[in-house]
């Protein structure tokens, strides 16, 4: 079996392609902490200025240029609908790999801060309760318990094709 070798930050990180264990990439939100598919990390850049688009969702802060590509940026504080408290030292986006029905395509999420690789084994990773229609829980992919705190774990295929996103596709082409 062949290692794949990634460096995220300054976390070596090692997977063996065991399918029953999956590494993900958490970062800080509010004091919360979230997780994403470390496979589906591109890159972690300290936050700079974007090029607003006219006529987007406040939560979209506009694009970059990432060597040749247009990257939209989504703020996950408004995304969340948390209080926006501007972009500090520790502010980073997080380029990721988002997948669609047909294609795939690279997309920037700007949160607090990076926090931590954890391996966790897919059985940890409990199901989002349900509130009922009262709360939007989709973008949850699940609950895992780490080190004595909970990582949210986020569908970031879904929270990234929501309709409103699949618009930018057609502002920025």
């Amino acid at each position: 079996m062949t290692d794949i070798a990634q460096t995220v930050g300054n976390t070596d990180i090692m997977t063996d392609g065991d399918e029953s264990h999956q590494q993900y990439l958490t970062f800080i939100l509010a004091g919360e902490e979230y997780g994403v598919d470390i496979l589906r990390v591109q890159e972690i850049k300290g936050w700079d200025t974007v090029t607003q688009i006219p006529n987007t969702p406040e939560y979209i802060r506009g694009v970059i240029n990432l060597r040749g590509t247009i990257v939209p940026i989504i703020d996950m504080r408004v995304r969340f609908g948390l209080e926006d408290l501007g972009y500090g030292p520790t502010t980073v986006v997080i380029v990721l790999k988002v997948n669609s029905d047909d294609k795939s395509r690279i997309m920037g999420i700007v949160v607090d801060g990076v926090s931590d690789v954890y391996n966790m084994p897919d059985e940890e990773i409990k199901p989002s309760p349900d509130f009922g229609s009262a709360v939007d829980t989709d973008f949850v992919k699940g609950l895992a318990t780490v080190n004595e705190k909970m990582v949210i774990v986020l569908d970031i295929d879904h929270m990234c094709n929501s309709d409103e996103l699949s618009n930018i596709d057609s502002a920025t082409n």
